[in-house]
């Protein structure tokens, strides 16, 4: 059985494509909490790694490109060390999350990111996120132990 990639969720990628912020918002910041109240950011961290493992990517370059096409935003790394790595997403959808009074979560991505680190690392990593107000993005970091190997 052949596993799908985000490169097969582009077959008709020219296709120009919108989203409603309205829409995702709705979803996300109002639906979602309502149906998973207090356990909302660790249902989302755990659906990333989920969807993470749905979609295994083989390098940074193609998670760059599976969160763009999923309207998550433009992720960059920042640093990387031999144990760690400090990555920004920054989207308009962003802007309008950090902005306002309530409190959001980039679980979802920290879950996703957590779990292709992990495949792509062959180590047990976990993500942590780190929503920067002031500059309308979020950093992320990423940690494993290389004694951590999975199993």
């Amino acid at each position: 059985m052949k596993e799908r990639t985000v490169i097969d969720l582009n077959v008709n990628a020219a296709e120009p494509r919108t989203i409603s912020i309205f829409g995702y918002e709705l979803i996300r910041e109002i639906l979602l909490p309502e149906i998973l109240g207090k356990d909302t950011p660790e249902i989302l961290y755990w659906a990333g790694k989920r969807l993470a493992r749905k979609f295994p990517l083989v390098d940074f370059n193609q998670v760059v490109e599976f969160f763009a096409n999923a309207s998550w935003g433009q992720l960059e790394i920042k640093k990387e060390t031999k144990n760690e790595i400090d990555i920004e997403l920054t989207s308009p959808l962003i802007v309008s999350r950090v902005k306002s009074k309530a409190e959001h979560f980039f679980q979802l991505e920290a879950g996703f990111l957590a779990q292709q680190i992990e495949l792509q690392k062959e180590v047990i990593a976990e993500a942590f996120e780190h929503p920067v107000k002031k500059a309308n993005k979020v950093q992320f970091t990423v940690k494993w132990d290389t004694k951590d190997p999975i199993k």
